[in-house]
This record gives structure tokens, sequence and C-alpha cells, in this order.
């Protein structure tokens, strides 16, 4: 009997994200990491994007960090501030930028569900409609006694929507849909999902076609639901910034780790000479730290952020979450630019040094090279 010959094949980097397949996280992911060089592995929730790149079950995670129209994802943050030391390891290592344009999807009406006075949008508009996201809004809003004149959406229905009862989403979505759902789908519930392609497959699967999703047309299509309006978000420019996260990037930057199996975004930026002033420039970096105060302290928080302002860093983004540990006591995330293990002039090592100092408790919580 001849011997079993051993598996030589490489195995791929497991990259997990936000699913199922169609997510806008999934979107995300595939601009930095090619099925043919790593293994996607779609999660429920973004705890498991944390649980799975602390485990060490994926070499990578992409969660979702802020929306340009809706602000911070708190659930995040929330992993992020790590009240419990649960994810010890954890930190930023690149940042990925995704377009977002929304789409409601379902069932269209039957012909019981449709009312006499609710005509269908002839095919021809609901061409045009889908080829662009600047369609005027028609005559089909809905006024109410509270708000007589609501704020015209981007975009107007393709088909009536007279039928909806109840529309599922994530909660980020919802934020960036407000427009269109005052004006078309006022009082309607509302139903929180995992993700936008979760919802999609909710929206399907309710039989009585009275449930309808916010989600991308690319889950529309593989859930085989209808688009019943397409770019509802708000603005035109809605994005939803990604960061990469990965397990022990300190140790692997302090050995200058540059593994060509890393993605663009997380290997190390190349050094570019400026011949005119014989210096040398690195591409823009940014990094992220978190801090809690003395509760009762006053100018405490101001006493922080003077450390940043001192060292000459500019700030890029300020958030906080709840610190859990005292009422109304927080813990603060400040983004900067400047890169901690790239620093010629030891400006971010300074004003770490600093914040440290002043601060409670603080934490770095990565750096990586900015891509806008």
């Amino acid at each position: 009997m001849a011997a079993e010959q051993p598996d030589t094949r490489v195995k791929k980097p497991v990259v997990c994200f936000l699913g199922p397949i169609a997510s806008y996280s999934h979107q995300a992911t595939l601009q930095t990491f090619p099925p043919d060089q790593y293994e996607l592995v779609p999660v429920v929730t973004i705890q498991d994007v944390f649980d799975a790149t602390q485990s060490g079950n994926a070499e990578y995670g992409v969660a979702p960090f802020e929306n340009s129209t809706n602000g911070s994802v708190v659930f995040t943050l929330d992993h992020f501030a790590d009240r419990s030391n649960v994810y010890p390891d954890i930190s930023v290592c690149g940042e990925i930028y995704q377009d977002v344009h929304h789409c409601l999807v379902g069932h269209i009406a039957s012909p019981a569900q449709t009312p006499a006075n609710s005509l269908p949008v002839p095919k021809a508009a609901a061409a045009a409609a889908m080829a662009t996201s600047s369609v005027p809004a028609s005559g089909q809003c809905t006024p109410t006694q509270e708000q007589p004149n609501p704020e015209q959406p981007r975009v107007r229905p393709l088909h009536p929507l007279s039928h909806i009862q109840r529309i599922y989403s994530h909660p980020q979505a919802f934020g960036q849909c407000t427009r269109f759902l005052n004006a078309y789908l006022r009082g309607i519930e509302t139903i929180d999902c995992s993700s936008t392609s979760r919802a999609a497959e909710l929206a399907r699967d309710d039989t009585t076609g009275t449930s309808a999703a916010i989600s991308s047309a690319v889950a529309a299509q593989l859930t085989g639901t209808d688009v019943l309006a397409a770019n509802i978000e708000d603005r035109e420019d809605n994005t939803t910034r990604f960061f990469v996260l990965t397990k022990h990037a300190e140790q692997r930057q302090d050995a200058g780790d540059d593994s060509p199996s890393a993605p663009s975004t997380v290997s190390l930026p190349v050094q570019h000479h400026d011949e005119g002033t014989n210096t040398t420039r690195l591409p823009a970096t940014k990094s992220l730290v978190s801090f809690t105060v003395p509760h009762r302290s006053p100018g405490a928080l101001a006493g922080v952020l003077d450390c940043f302002r001192t060292g000459g860093l500019n700030l890029t983004s300020i958030n906080s979450r709840p610190s859990q540990v005292e009422p109304f006591q927080y813990i603060f995330f400040v983004e900067f630019e400047g890169h901690r293990f790239r620093d010629p002039e030891g400006r971010v090592r300074v004003v770490l040094e600093s914040v440290a100092k002043v601060a409670q408790g603080s934490r770095w919580l990565g750096s990586w090279t900015a891509k806008r």
C-alpha cells in the first residue's frame, strides 16, 4: 500500500468579515484581499470578527468603523473599548474606504396589495432611476401633521410601497437613508439586523411579501429580491471606512516584518526621497489611541488633548463610549496623523508617553498607512 502523500498546498491566510456574502463588509474586504490569495470567511457579528482575530483563527479581520453620513459604528467602538480585556493583542493595521449605495429591496406588490390610485412607475422611469442617483422626488412624498413639508429625498420609488409593513436593515443603514424613509415610509416598523445582506434574506423569506430591506444591489441580485427603490442614501458621496485588524502587530512591526503575503494596506510603506529638499518623505499615516481621564478632575480631557497640540500631531477624529466603571465616565478614542513605528522625529513617541502620564489609563490601538 502506497504511503499517503502529505498535503503540500500552501494554506491561505484567513480573513474574516461581517457577512453574509455581498455585505458592504464583504465588498470592502474584496478591495484588499483577493480570494485567490486569501480565504475570506463571513461571520455573523462584529464580536465574531474580534474573537476570530484575537484567537488567531483569522490572520485579519475587517470591521466597519465609521460612515460619512451617520458617524461612528458604536458596536466596533465598544469592542475597541475592551472593558474586560479580552482583546489585548488586537490593533488596527489598515483602512479601507467603501462607497455605499443603498437599495430598498423586497417583493413587488401584487395587484391585490396595490391601491387603485397607486400607479406603478413606468418602466422607462424605473430604468432611469436605476441608472442615476439624482432622480427628483415625486409627489408621492407623505406629508404628516407633524411634518407637512417633508424633506425631499434624492430619488423616488420604482414601485408602489403601500404594501410594506416592516423594514429590515443594519442600524447604520437606517441612519443613512432618513430622507427617503421619512418621505415614503414614515411610521413603518424598522427592525435591526446584523448586516444589510441578512436583512435582504429576511425580506426574501417573508412569504406575505410585506417586508422590505435596506441593502445593496448586489445583495438583491444574490437573494432574488426586487429593487423597489435605488440609491436611497441621503448623500451621493455616502462612504463607510473599515479597519483591518490583526494580532501582535507591534511584534511584527518591531521585527521589521514586511511579508509579501500581507495586503497593501498593512505592509510597510515605501519611503520617497525629495531631491529638492534632500529629505525623506513617508506616506501619510494615522494612529488610534484610547484613554480614560479622572471622572471629576476639571480640565483632565483638555490636558490629554493638549499633549497632541504640544507635540504637533493633527487630530483626525475623536469618539467616546461609556466606561461602565462609573456613571458618565467615558473611554475616549483619538485618531491622529502619525505612525508609532515610522516616527523619525520621535513626535509620536513623545506624545504617547505624555498621554500615558496625564491620562488615567491609555492604550495604543494601531498605526497604518492612510488611504485618504
